[in-house]
C-alpha cells in the first residue's frame, strides 16, 4: 500500500471516529434531556392529581382549573392511585411493570419507568387517612419522532462529513507527499553525468529541509568520490597504454624478424600474449571511465547482435589462439529487426570477450559454445563451457570484485572479469544468469533488450 494512500486512510478513520464519537454523544444528550423533560411533566401531573384527588380539604377545584387550562392532556394518558396497607405494606398492581420500579416508589418516594415510547412516573403521597401510590403514564409520539429526524439528520450529516473528510485526507496526503515526490523526482534526474547537480533549498528547519540538506551532502560526497575514480582510471589508463604499446610493438617487430631461436620465439610469443590480455584489461577500465558508469558520455548505437559475436569470437582468438568457439545461430528469428540492441559497442565487446575468455580459460581450451536467440523481448546470448564449473557456495560472489572460486588456484586470474561484465549489461538495461555444477561446466546467460533497428 503506498504511504500517501495510508495518510489518507488514517486520516479517513480518525475522522470517522470523531463523527461518530460526536452524533453519539450529541444524540445521547438530547435523548436524555427530552426523556427528563417529559418526566417532569409526568411528574407535574402526578401531583396534580394527587392534589385534586387525594387532598379533599385543599381547593381542589383550583387545581383541576390550572390542569385544564395550563396543562394539555397527554397521548394516552392514564392516571392510577392505589392505596397501599400501612400494617403490611401491601397494595395492587394497577400495571404490569417491573417489580423493580415498585420497590423503587416505595423506597425513594418517587420512580420513573419507560418502556419504548411508554412513560411511567410513580410517586408517594401521604394523607391523614393513609398512604397512596400515585402513577402517571403517558406517550410521548411527538418526542420520539423528534428522535428519530435527529437520528436521520444526524446519519445524513455523519456520511456527508465522511464523505469530506475522505476528500480532506487526500488533499491532506498530496500536499504532505508533495515535496518528497518533488524530491524524488529530482533524484531520479542526477545520474553520473550531472552529479553537480543539486536539489533546490528550502528555508526552514523542518523534516523537508533537512533531508534536502542530507541529499545534498550525498551527492557533494558522491560527486568527488565520482571526479576522483574517473581521474585515476583514465590517468592510470593513459599512463600504462603508453609502455604497453611499445612492448607489444618491439615483441611483434622481434617475431617478424624470424632472427630468434625457437625459446626465444616461444618467450616473445609469451610476452605479446600477455601484453594483449593487459591491452584488454586496460581498455575495460579506460571504456567505464570514460562511460562515466552509466554508458551516457559516449555515443551509443544499434549493435547487431549475431555480427556482436563474431567480433567477440575473433577478439577472443588474438588473445587466446588456442580457444575454440562454436557459434550457434540457429535460433535467431528471421525478422532482422530482432536482431538489435542499443549499446555501446566497446563495451559490449569487452563484456562478452570476459565471459568467453573465462569459459576457454577454466575449460583448459575445450570448445565453448556462444548460442544466440530471442526470448521475450530480449536478445539472449548463452555461453557454454565444459570447464571446472563453479562450487555451489562460491556462486553467489562471483560477481564480486577480485573474488576467485574456491577450485581455481591453478589458473592466474584477477577476479574483475566478471564484476566488471556485470557493471556493463547493467548499463545496458540487461541482466545476466550462471547456472553452473563443479567439474561438469558452467553456463552464462547474457539478457539484452531488443532495440528496433
Amino acid at each position: 500500500m503506498k504511504y500517501q494512500t495510508k495518510i489518507s486512510l488514517l486520516f479517513f478513520a480518525i475522522s470517522a471516529a470523531g463523527l461518530i464519537l460526536l452524533n453519539a454523544t450529541i444524540f445521547y444528550f438530547v435523548s436524555q434531556f427530552s426523556f427528563k423533560d417529559f418526566f417532569d411533566r409526568l411528574e407535574a401531573r402526578v401531583n396534580l392529581t394527587a392534589q385534586t384527588n387525594l387532598f379533599a380539604d385543599r381547593n381542589t377545584d383550583a387545581y383541576k382549573e390550572v390542569r385544564a387550562k395550563y396543562l394539555e392532556k397527554l397521548e394516552d394518558e392514564e392516571n392510577y392511585i392505589v392505596k397501599i396497607d400501612s400494617s403490611t405494606s401491601h397494595f395492587s398492581h394497577p400495571l404490569q411493570l417491573p417489580q423493580a420500579f415498585y420497590n423503587s416508589i416505595i423506597e425513594n418516594g418517587s420512580a420513573k419507568h419507560n418502556e419504548g415510547n411508554k412513560f411511567y412516573f410513580g410517586k408517594i403521597f401521604n394523607t391523614q387517612r393513609a398512604q397512596f401510590m400515585v402513577i402517571v403514564a403517558a406517550s410521548d409520539p411527538y418526542g420520539f419522532k423528534e428522535l428519530q429526524q435527529l437520528k436521520k439528520v444526524l446519519i445524513v450529516c455523519f456520511f456527508v462529513s465522511i464523505a469530506l473528510s475522505y476528500i480532506a485526507g487526500l488533499l491532506l496526503s498530496h500536499y504532505t507527499i508533495k515535496p518528497i515526490q518533488d524530491i524524488t523526482f529530482s533524484v531520479k534526474q542526477i545520474k553520473a553525468n550531472n552529479l553537480h547537480s543539486r536539489l533546490p533549498e528550502v528555508v526552514g528547519n523542518d523534516v523537508v529541509s533537512n533531508l534536502i540538506s542530507t541529499f545534498n551532502t550525498m551527492l557533494t560526497r558522491l560527486e568527488t568520490a565520482f571526479e576522483t575514480q574517473n581521474n585515476f582510471i583514465s590517468n592510470a589508463s593513459h599512463e600504462l597504454r603508453t609502455p604497453l604499446t611499445i612492448m607489444t610493438s618491439e615483441a611483434e617487430l622481434l617475431l617478424s624478424g624470424n632472427k630468434l631461436d625457437p625459446s626465444a620465439e616461444a618467450s616473445v610469443k609469451t610476452i605479446l600474449a600477455e601484453a594483449e590480455k593487459l591491452h584488454h584489461i586496460l581498455t575495460s577500465l579506460l571504456g567505464l571511465a570514460q562511460s562515466g558508469f552509466d554508458g551516457k558520455k559516449q555515443n551509443w548505437q544499434q549493435i547487431r547482435v549475431d555480427e556482436l559475436v563474431l567480433n567477440v569470437a575473433d577478439a577472443v582468438k588474438k588473445i587466446d589462439a588456442e580457444c575454440t568457439i562454436d557459434i550457434d545461430f540457429s535460433n535467431l528469428p528471421e525478422d532482422e529487426s530482432q536482431l538489435y540492441t542499443s549499446g555501446n559497442n566497446n563495451l559490449l565487446l569487452l563484456a562478452l570477450s570476459n565471459i568467453v575468455m573465462n569459459g576457454c580459460k577454466y575449460s583448459k581450451n575445450q570448445p565453448v559454445k556462444v548460442q544466440a536467440k530471442t526470448e521475450n523481448n530480449f536478445i539472449v546470448i548463452v555461453v557454454t563451457d565444459n570447464g571446472i564449473g563453479i562450487p555451489e557456495k562460491d556462486q553467489q560472489h562471483v560477481f564480486e570484485p577480485f573474488f576467485r572460486a574456491s577450485n581455481t588456484s591453478e589458473f592466474e586470474g584477477f577476479g574483475i572479469g566478471l564484476p566488471l561484465t556485470l557493471n556493463i549489461i547493467r548499463l545496458h538495461k540487461g541482466s545476466i544468469g550462471i547456472r553452473s555444477q563443479e567439474d561438469q561446466g558452467t553456463e552464462i546467460q547474457v539478457y539484452l533488450p531488443i532495440s528496433a533497428s
